[in-house]
Order: structure tokens, then C-alpha cells, then sequence
């Protein structure tokens, strides 16, 4: 009898909420769908944007004119990124090492424009330190952007202090927040950013869907140009199944929070704790640090990630590397380089969810060790 796969990339991409999928069924099947139009259709549909954006809001703790929908955690960072820097009259730009390559790549882009980004680098556990931020910052800084928990290693960075530091020095503070919902309170009052971006399927919402949090008072430029959407923030048809599928999904994700995270950080733990202590010559990147409760990221020397992954898979195990790849190859991680500790080659990422089981986690007990072994034997 074949078994089922265990997927353990929930950081990748979550898979859709059933709840969500009954949001959305009734909008993908309905009427004609443009919010934008004056029409009986259009305010039928104008409605049901504002709910979905009403209950995003809701969830962040902030107005409903603070949500801007777009249509990716990408394009979310890169609107906040580009959208804020055109707007202010400094040309420096602060982050740190370890982000998202949706912010570091928009950063490239305004450094080939002649702006200065300095990029911090992280401790070995891949947090940026308060003070080195602090002193980064410049009268003629535009923006600030650190991400809060980290794609690859899970580190959890300090951004309420960062953005209160920041806020003591006039600059704006944006957020790449998208692997918090879930696992990781997204108040905007506590936190307190001025910018953040989401991803809906991070948290069981649908793929294609991205939102961004803009603080009353935060202007930001379009990137995105054409009608006047999203009241002049983002120009395109909004996708109204999409954006009600995220809100269902985001409410889910908040409300289970508090019970889903222990549960998670438990398992996450015991797959953790029994392959160190079972696999000679392995360790945790990122160990130190506040982490995610869903993700950890291991290397076993002499092993490469993509060797890893492709092994686990045919054993129906569905890992990531810990790397980005481009064009199919792939390339070291450039968050586990950042921590100056090992070879960033080896970096794996398990990542759990809410519906991930002890069973499961039993299974992959049993088989990596294996699987390293094998892999190590053909070195």
C-alpha cells in the first residue's frame, strides 16, 4: 500500500483552507466581477471588496483604507520598497542581509538608480542588532525595511524596537511580514510599522493574492499604473475571490494561532532534536535565535540541499532547499552565508503547518537519517 506524502514546505506555500475554497467559490462562479464599474454588478461586487478588505484590517488591528491589495508578497514589498523611496527627498535606503529576494532585488534596482543601501549584516543567529541599525540611519535615509521572521532560518527580528528606533530618527519603517500570519502576532499598534506586506498563500489563501499595510500618513507612489484602484495605489482589477479568500483564511489562521503554534513548535522540536542527536555532523541554522515554531533549517555536512530535497522527494517527503533557484539551479542560501557558520550549500528547510501530524513527523524520523547516510556514502 503506498503511502501518502508528507509535505513539509508550509513555508513555500500552505495549502488552501477549505474554508477559503467555499469563499471563493461563489465569486469565481457568479456574476461578472469589476468593482470598479457603476453598475448594479459593480456595486454587488464594490461591496464585497470592501468586506474582504474590512476583515484584512480587522486582523492587522488597522483601518480598512490601510489595505492595499496587489497581487503578490512581492509585488507587496516591492510597491512599499520603490513606492516610498520615489516619495522621499533622501536617496539611502537601510535593510539587512538576510531578506527576502523580493526586497534585495528591489534594492539593486534603486542602487543602479543611484541610491545608497547599506545592508546590515546579522549575528550568527541571523538577528540585526538594534544598535548597528540605529547607527545606520542618516538624516537623508528614505526608508528602513527589515523583514520580521525570516523565509529560510526562521529567525524572529526585533521590529517593534527597530521601528520605534526608527521612527525616533523621522524615517519610515516597512515590514516583509509574510511568514508571520499564523504563527507570530501582526498588530500593526504593537509591532508598530508604517508599512507591512502579506502573502495570502503563506496562511491557506489562495496564491496570487498579496496585501500591504500602508499607515494613515505613509504615502507611497504606484508601480502599477493604469485606473485609479485601490484608491490610486494600485491600479488593476482587483481579483474579488482572491482577496475574499485571503480574509477568510487570515481570520482562520489568527484564530487558531494561540493553539496551532505550541502544537507546531513541539513537533518541530522532536524532528529537530532527534536528527542532531541521531546524525552525526549536523546542526541548526540559526540556533539561538526567537524563532518561528514551524520551520527549522538543518545542514548535514557533506551533503548538498538540492541532493537532499531530490532524495527526501522520492521518498515522498517534500522539503526545500534552503537556497533560491533560479533557471533551475541552484544556488547557496545567501541568509545561512549571512551567518558565517558552515557551508550555505547544505542548508534544508523542513517547514510544518497546522495540519502536519506526529505521524508524519514520526515517518521523517525514520527516513532521513537514512537518507543521509546514502547521500554521504556518494560523496
Amino acid at each position: 500500500m503506498t503511502q501518502t506524502r508528507i509535505y513539509l514546505d508550509y513555508a513555500a506555500t500552505a495549502p488552501l483552507l477549505p474554508e477559503a475554497l467555499a469563499a471563493m467559490m461563489p465569486l469565481l462562479a457568479g456574476a461578472p466581477q469589476n468593482a470598479s464599474s457603476l453598475h448594479f454588478e459593480g456595486r454587488r461586487a464594490r461591496a464585497v471588496l470592501d468586506e474582504a478588505r474590512e476583515r484584512i484590517a480587522a486582523c492587522l488591528g488597522a483601518k480598512r483604507r490601510e489595505i492595499v491589495f496587489c497581487a503578490s508578497g512581492s509585488e507587496a514589498d516591492t510597491l512599499a520598497i520603490f513606492g516610498t523611496a520615489r516619495l522621499r527627498p533622501g536617496r539611502h535606503i537601510v535593510s539587512c542581509a538576510v531578506e527576502h529576494h523580493a526586497v534585495l532585488r528591489a534594492l539593486e534596482s534603486l542602487e543602479s538608480a543611484g541610491y545608497d543601501v547599506t545592508l546590515l549584516p546579522v549575528d550568527r543567529a541571523g538577528v540585526v542588532d538594534p544598535q548597528r541599525f540605529e547607527s545606520a540611519l542618516r538624516p537623508e535615509t528614505a526608508l528602513a525595511s527589515v523583514m520580521y521572521a525570516n523565509n529560510e532560518i526562521g529567525s524572529i527580528e526585533p521590529i517593534a524596537e527597530l521601528a520605534a528606533i526608527a521612527h525616533r530618527r523621522g524615517v519610515p519603517f516597512h515590514s516583509d511580514a509574510v511568514q508571520a500570519p499564523g504563527w507570530l502576532p501582526i498588530d500593526v499598534d504593537a509591532l508598530p510599522v508604517d508599512l507591512m506586506s502579506l502573502s495570502a498563500h503563506k496562511f491557506g489563501g489562495p496564491a496570487g493574492v498579496g496585501v500591504l499595510y500602508v499607515r494613515d500618513g505613509s504615502a507611497i507612489a504606484p508601480i502599477v499604473y493604469g485606473g485609479g484602484q485601490e484608491a490610486g495605489r494600485r491600479a488593476g482589477t482587483e481579483h474579488l475571490a482572491g482577496v475574499m479568500g485571503a480574509a477568510v483564511a487570515l481570520e482562520l489562521a489568527e484564530a487558531r494561532r494561540t493553539q496551532n503554534g505550541p502544537r507546531v513548535a513541539t513537533m518541530r522540536d522532536r524532528l529537530e532534536q532527534h536528527l542532531l542527536a541521531t546524525i552525526a555532523r549536523s546542526r541548526v541554522n540559526g540556533a539561538g535565535a526567537v524563532r518561528l515554531p514551524n520551520l527549522t533549517n538543518l545542514a548535514f555536512s557533506g551533503v548538498t540541499a538540492e541532493a537532499m530535497a531530490v532524495r527526501l522527494d522520492l521518498e515522498g517527503i517534500a522539503i526545500s532547499p534552503g537556497a533560491a533557484c533560479t533557471s533551475g539551479v541552484a544556488e547557496p542560501s545567501h541568509v545561512v552565508a549571512a551567518l558565517g557558520d558552515g557551508d550555505a550549500r547544505e542548508a534544508v528547510r523542513f517547514s510544518l503547518g497546522p495540519t502536519t501530524t506526529s505521524d508524519e513527523i514520526e515517518r521523517t524520523l525514520q527516513i532521513v537519517p537514512a537518507a543521509v547516510a546514502e547521500l554521504r556514502r556518494g560523496e
